[in-house]
């Protein structure tokens, strides 16, 4: 049989990517598409259980440039109908690999590539020669493909006039983030000691990588003033090299009673729906799932209003406040305010539906140029 899609991805096992794999491509199998996954050798992403209908074909390589002649072979063999990959390296060798076994203008694959990462950013981040290669990629090679696809607009338009790419080229299409049953979840208790408390107060919920991207020391600053005036706690769910020194940083603060950095969980919806407030503190996203999972669930919002995502999640603040990013002193006073009124559960859970899985799915589908099915 004929593959419908195959997707090339080559992931850390814990990356955004990977999400959106280990929820679109069984969303997928049960539309009835046939779905390859091309792994490169030794990384994700990885499956509990491989749905019907999809093959994982290992292309023999541990990287992803040297793994074109295996692409090349496949796509000359199995032609599948589409073919989508997710990040710069697996990006250029998908546009090379069907160069090379179909031709620039001969019919075949259709071919989109995507990013999740606001380019600018990423590459000031990163320094000019990784800026200079990425500018001139993006811009020469990406216009082979068919369509380009990104989680929110801000990456969008940041993409067009960092890199000169045609903007109607790409595509905002929103991530499977969260199951459809998540927004009526009945979520079982965290076998953690303040969640076995009669009368606990206030939890105020982070969750994610302990990086400088995610910028949890603001957070920790805005928790201290946050604690003059409500007794409250925080809990940041995640592992990281920062550890150390976010622990430090409360102990200094004098809220270290109040702290608590369990780490990595593998349920954290457990955790943030019975969060009085979760609290979004990054400096650089593509989009930003936890913020995602949170409204999800119905947990008020505060979020800083970093590039590219939060701003179009939240509606300009429709749906939590935005504020600016490193002001520990603004994110204290909007955690209190959201604390004081926050928005009904059912209006909070509104901005999370479009990246529900089966309505993401769908507009994956149309991106991919998949013939429409409805779900199994």
């Amino acid at each position: 049989m004929t593959p419908d899609l195959a997707l090339f991805f080559a992931t850390s096992g814990h990356s955004g990517v990977d999400r959106l794999a280990q929820n679109l491509v069984p969303a997928l199998a049960r539309r009835g598409y046939a779905v390859d996954v091309l792994q490169v050798r030794g990384h994700g992403p990885q499956f509990t259980q491989v749905p019907p209908g999809v093959r994982l074909i290992d292309l023999g390589s541990a990287h992803v440039y040297t793994s074109l002649p295996a692409l090349i072979r496949y796509l000359r063999q199995e032609r599948p109908g589409s073919l989508y990959c997710d990040k710069d390296r697996l990006n250029h060798t998908a546009i090379l690999a069907r160069a090379l076994a179909q031709g620039l203008k001969a019919p075949g694959t259709y071919l989109a590539v995507g990013t999740g990462t606001t380019l600018s950013l990423d590459c000031a981040e990163r320094g000019w020669p990784h800026a200079a290669k990425t500018r001139f990629s993006t811009g020469q090679l990406y216009p082979l493909a068919d369509n380009v696809i990104v989680t929110s607009r801000g990456v969008a338009d940041d993409m067009a006039a960092y890199t000169g790419l045609d903007r109607n080229l790409i595509e905002v299409v929103p991530c499977p983030v969260v199951d459809a049953g998540v927004f009526a979840g009945d979520f079982p208790v965290p076998d953690h000691p303040w969640f076995q408390e009669v009368d606990p107060p206030p939890l105020i919920m982070g969750l994610g990588e302990l990086s400088g991207r995610k910028d949890f020391a603001t957070l920790i600053r805005a928790f201290a003033l946050l604690r003059r005036k409500v007794p409250a706690r925080l809990m940041i769910l995640g592992r990281g090299k920062d550890r150390d020194r976010l622990l430090a940083l409360g102990q200094d603060l004098g809220v270290a009673e109040a702290l608590a950095l369990p780490g990595f969980v593998p349920n954290p919806l457990d955790y943030l729906a019975r969060a009085s407030l979760f609290a979004f503190t990054s400096t650089l996203e593509g989009l930003g799932f936890a913020l995602i999972e949170a409204l999800a669930v119905g947990v008020p919002v505060v979020s800083t209003d970093c590039p590219s995502g939060p701003r179009e999640i939240l509606q300009d603040g429709k749906y939590g406040p935005l504020v600016p990013v490193g002001d520990h002193q603004a994110l204290a006073a909007a955690m209190l305010a959201t604390l004081r009124q926050p928005l009904p559960r059912a209006r909070l859970q509104e901005a999370a539906r479009p990246y529900e899985i089966e309505h993401a799915t769908s507009a994956y589908v149309k991106a991919l140029a998949l013939p429409p099915r409805q779900p199994g």
